[in-house]
């Protein structure tokens, strides 16, 4: 110890009446940045409310949905995400469908997906001659604009709230090199559909 540090120590040692010093040492609240369990519960909770809402097509169970989830955020690609949970591409790309989050790939349709947008609900054979494309066409990219229809119905909540919990864990970076949320093309087809009174969203 020199003899400045011995200096102060006296004059702590005065003021203090003590001899030595003990910091109280409280229990941090914790903090969202490290609380993994607490991102998995926020995670799980949104989950759940989308399974009480809607249908879900995707046979994984909560807590693979939740790795979907993850993964899609850290910008892995449905492949990546499948070979991680042992599962089928199809199954990875289901599940997001189901849980609202989209990548622009999915709206690459060979077609107009306008017409679909309006006729969702028609028959896929009608559909798939009157579009000129096969009925599994038909199929896969109505499973995707009936999943935006659904997330622009609540304003995106569910991602966003997604994002929310993996944002405010310091797990993702909200930055433009997140995945889109492949609604965007979908504001090309509105103008048109606006025209015709029957369209609803």
């Amino acid at each position: 110890m020199d003899e400045k540090t011995e200096e102060l120590r006296d004059i702590f040692v005065d003021v203090a009446g003590e001899e030595t010093v003990t910091e109280s040492q409280e229990e941090s609240p914790g903090s969202l940045t490290t609380d993994e369990d607490g991102v998995d519960d926020r995670i799980a909770a949104v989950i759940e409310r989308m399974r009480d809402r809607y249908d879900f097509d995707s046979g994984l169970d909560d807590e693979r949905l939740a790795a979907v989830v993850r993964g899609f955020y850290d910008g892995d690609d449905d492949a990546t995400i499948a070979d991680d949970l042992d599962v089928a591409p199809e199954d990875v790309f289901d599940a997001r469908l189901d849980l609202h989050l989209f990548r622009d790939a999915d709206t690459d349709a060979p077609f107009d997906l306008a017409p679909l947008r309006k006729r969702a609900g028609d028959d896929v054979a009608t559909l798939a001659d009157d579009l000129d494309v096969a009925p599994e066409a038909v199929r896969h990219y109505r499973r995707v604009v009936t999943a935006q229809n659904e997330a622009r119905q609540v304003s995106q909540r569910f991602q966003a709230e997604f994002e929310e919990a993996l944002a405010d864990a310091g797990l993702t970076a909200m930055t433009d090199a997140m995945p889109e949320n492949g609604l965007d093309d979908t504001t090309e087809d509105i103008g048109s559909l606006e025209e015709d009174a029957d369209v609803s969203f």
